[in-house]
């Protein structure tokens, strides 16, 4: 018996048991037996400890939680029909839970009506074998969901991954469900961003980013880059790309979205100091390069369009030009080299 494990009371091997050689190695990976009867799985628990799993046994719904979240186990075999609370409301709490949510269960029952199966699916169970109990058989089936679940963890290590190297190169970074546009992950910059530019925190998705997700989601399935999102807010902007897919549900699933804030402050500090220009009259070089007329460069500064007009007169004479388009052609050739992200 393994060392580790909490074994039930032992019964001799069934006649014609499966050779423990061509079973499924467990490599470890703890199995949570939950039945009311143990001594009846004694065979099976026999048959996994040998296999190289590590057995729990839990005899009510009840220590069945308390172990499932505690000891994380890989896999759960569970009684259908247990007294108390059965094996259906077991599995519906864990599932309930983030902790053990994800933990495949395999229901044993004695039952076989097609109600009673349904239930056992509908409930969160993934499998289900029938009693008596056949070792091999549990085996087989065990490792096909393991096998499933060790890829989700997998998947879900190298999204951590990405995750930490964009927030380590000053990216913001959020994981959105299309199915119901859910916000189900953000980094705390990101939730600074969203706040900030948006108004609003997880769960929710800013509209905007849901409609420009949904609208992209074909290309983005064929590996072609969509147009990124991006919002202005003054000289701010806030630019959204979709960076990869981390679920898939029907080919919709979880996407995660990489955000960046770049402030354009600089750059018309920089053309300030450049032509001799008052902060104001900086500013509206800045929007006149952006291609924005003087009623909306008033809207922005919360001036009115005869201000801006005085504010450019003086720029034109500052930069020795006539007309708008001069004046941005020669505000870009001096600040580019300067600021090399900025971009009229």
């Amino acid at each position: 018996m393994n060392p580790s494990a909490t074994a039930s009371p032992t019964a001799p091997a069934a006649t014609g048991a499966a050779s423990p050689a061509t079973l499924p190695l467990g490599d470890g990976e703890v199995v949570l037996i939950v039945d009311d009867v143990p001594d009846n799985l004694a065979v099976l628990h026999d048959a996994l400890d040998e296999s190289g799993y590590t057995v729990l046994v839990a005899t009510s719904g009840e220590a069945a939680l308390t172990r499932a979240a505690q000891a994380q186990p890989h896999v759960i075999l569970l009684d259908a029909v247990m007294p108390g609370m059965d094996g259906f409301e077991v599995a519906r709490r864990l599932k309930a839970q983030p902790a053990t949510a994800q933990i495949p269960i395999i229901f044993m029952t004695g039952l076989t009506d097609t109600e009673y199966l349904v239930a056992a699916l509908q409930s969160g169970g993934v499998d289900y074998v029938t009693k008596p109990i056949k070792p091999r058989e549990v085996l087989a089936r065990m490792g096909v969901h393991l096998g499933a679940a060790r890829a989700a963890r997998a998947q879900a290590r190298q999204a951590g991954q990405a995750r930490n190297a964009l927030d380590a190169f000053g990216y913001a970074s959020i994981t959105v469900r299309v199915s119901d546009g859910r916000l189900m992950w953000q980094t705390p910059l990101a939730r600074d961003l969203l706040m900030k530019h948006y108004g609003t925190a997880a769960p929710v998705t800013p509209q905007p980013v849901v409609d420009w997700l949904r609208r992209h989601l074909a290309a983005a399935q064929a590996h072609i880059e969509p147009p990124r999102l991006t919002v202005e807010q003054g000289a701010c902007r806030l630019t959204f790309r979709l960076h990869r897919q981390t679920g898939d549900e029907g080919g919709t699933g979880d996407w995660l979205i990489v955000m960046r804030e770049e402030d354009d402050a600089s750059v018309i500090d920089a053309m300030a100091t450049a032509f001799g220009l008052t902060a104001r009259e900086a500013e509206v070089l800045y929007w006149v390069v952006k291609g924005k007329i003087n009623r909306d460069i008033g809207d922005i500064l919360g001036a009115s369009p005869a201000t801006v007009k005085k504010h450019l007169e003086r720029v034109f004479a500052k930069l020795g030009v006539e007309t708008r388009t001069a004046a941005a052609a020669m505000a870009m050739s001096r600040i580019r080299p300067l600021q090399p992200q900025f971009e009229g």
